[in-house]
């Protein structure tokens, strides 16, 4: 232990009254007339044995049994990366000192239940376990979910600030509610975390998601490939998107027409139909049977999550539609989109780690609430807010295309499905092809 010794100094260089060291408090009596022959007198007498103190206290703290180190030390940032995260979220115990040092409540709010499985089966068991690594305790973060409600997402960021919360993760159901919440929490001095998708015309500090734009370039690049690999003649392909008012499905959109629409342009393709979009699975399965009703030579389709392809899919069967000559896709890996790939109905799926885009939110939370600005390792790119056309730092993490010929070295080696789910009854033969344990 280093032992700093001060001498404090008043007006016109005169000795305060105190000098601040530990255990010792010698009082300046040169208040007093004639008293500065005998002050000085015994400053002299003093200053040596308080010097010969701290260095004898100096060296014992310097050796081998010394004891913890102080804490007036300052916390060192801990310099973590879009790619430091891990399945056994060993990162995060980086951040013990920052979890140490920072105040506040962290909040984390999800959207819902019915877009995607995901929310309550991952992010919610995921971020809890980054935040508990990194050493906070269950009394210093929430993770909420607003199953859908709007005003429930609002009740639940204002009720996190009156608790005090310096920090709010929050995945918006749409922009509107976004934007308020961001709104109310800036005019409350408390940080805001977009987390998977961007609030438009929001006044968040950050945004954590996967980079969206690709995300979009890889279902239509599996659409692509299944096309041609299940030998489709003539592809007619309706072209689905998630819903308007969510700008991650504009991002997906931005990233799959980027490979198709030079498949229409050049007449190689035809477009059969683009219905407004939508996230709602018995929503999609209307849309698509009105668009299959419209165009009887319609023979694939691109859908952009694994929810709206089921009911797709589904009908399609009814249709006595055979394997692997229908062209579906996908995204975010769920247990149906994956039985789906192995029974020859679904070309790929969209796979983002979850434990990846989980801890880089509760990492950057991290930062914000101990006042620490984030490493540029960390923020790694920004997305545009086209509304408030402002450029938003941004954690970028990088999504894969699963299928077949991939599955076991992503999401089984992941357990973000188990095998023993995954190839349950009639899917053990396909598992078994794939490489599968079950």
């Amino acid at each position: 232990m280093l032992l700093v010794i001060a001498f404090g100094f008043g007006t016109l260089g005169k000795p305060s009254s105190v000098w601040p060291l530990p255990g010792l408090a010698i009082r300046d009596r040169a208040e007093n007339k004639g008293d500065n022959v005998r002050t000085k007198a015994h400053r002299a007498a003093v200053l040596p044995t308080v010097v010969a103190m701290g260095l004898l206290a100096s060296a014992c703290g310097n050796g081998a049994g010394s004891s913890s180190p102080s804490t007036s030390q300052p916390v060192t940032t801990p310099q973590l990366s879009a790619t430091s995260f891990t399945r056994n979220f060993s990162a995060m115990a980086a951040l013990k000192p920052l979890a140490a040092k920072g105040k506040g409540l962290v909040a984390a709010i999800l959207p819902d239940t019915v877009s995607s499985a995901r929310y309550t089966e991952f992010d919610a068991p995921y971020l809890a376990k980054a935040f508990q690594t990194a050493g906070l305790s269950k009394s210093q973060y929430v993770v909420q979910n607003a199953q859908g409600s709007p005003s429930t997402e609002l009740t639940y960021a204002q009720s996190d600030i009156a608790r005090g919360a310096s920090v709010l993760i929050m995945d918006p159901l749409n922009s509107g509610v976004g934007a308020q919440i961001e709104s109310y929490a800036k005019s409350h001095g408390v940080a805001v975390i977009d987390y998977d998708r961007l609030t438009l015309g929001g006044s968040r500090n950050y945004y954590v998601s996967f980079n969206n734009v690709a995300v979009g370039r890889l279902i239509g690049q599996g659409l692509v490939s299944c096309v041609s690999a299940w030998h489709v003649a003539k592809p007619n392909v309706l072209v689905m998107r998630g819903a308007p008012t969510d700008n991650n499905a504009t991002l997906f959109a931005q990233g799959y027409d980027s490979v198709i629409n030079p498949y229409f342009s050049s007449g190689k393709w035809t477009k059969a139909g683009a219905p407004a979009g939508t996230w709602d699975p018995p929503t999609a399965e209307t849309e698509f049977q009105q668009a299959y009703t419209a165009h009887k030579n319609m023979n694939a389709v691109l859908m952009p999550n694994d929810e709206t392809a089921a009911p797709v899919i589904t009908y399609l069967k009814t249709l006595h539609t055979p394997p692997r000559t229908f062209p579906v896709t996908g995204q975010d890996a769920t247990l149906v989109g994956l039985q789906n790939i192995l029974s020859g109905y679904q070309c790929g799926t969209v796979y983002k780690p979850i434990y990846l885009e989980a801890q880089a939110a509760a990492a950057l939370s991290l930062y914000l609430r101990a006042g620490q600005k984030p490493p540029a390792s960390l923020v790694n790119g920004t997305t545009m807010d086209t509304t408030s056309h402002t450029s938003v730092p941004s954690v970028l993490l990088k999504p894969e295309w699963v299928t077949t010929s991939n599955m076991a070295a992503t999401v089984v080696k992941d357990n973000f499905v188990p095998a023993s789910q995954l190839c349950a009854g009639s899917y053990a033969s396909a598992c078994k092809a794939a490489g599968i344990s079950g």
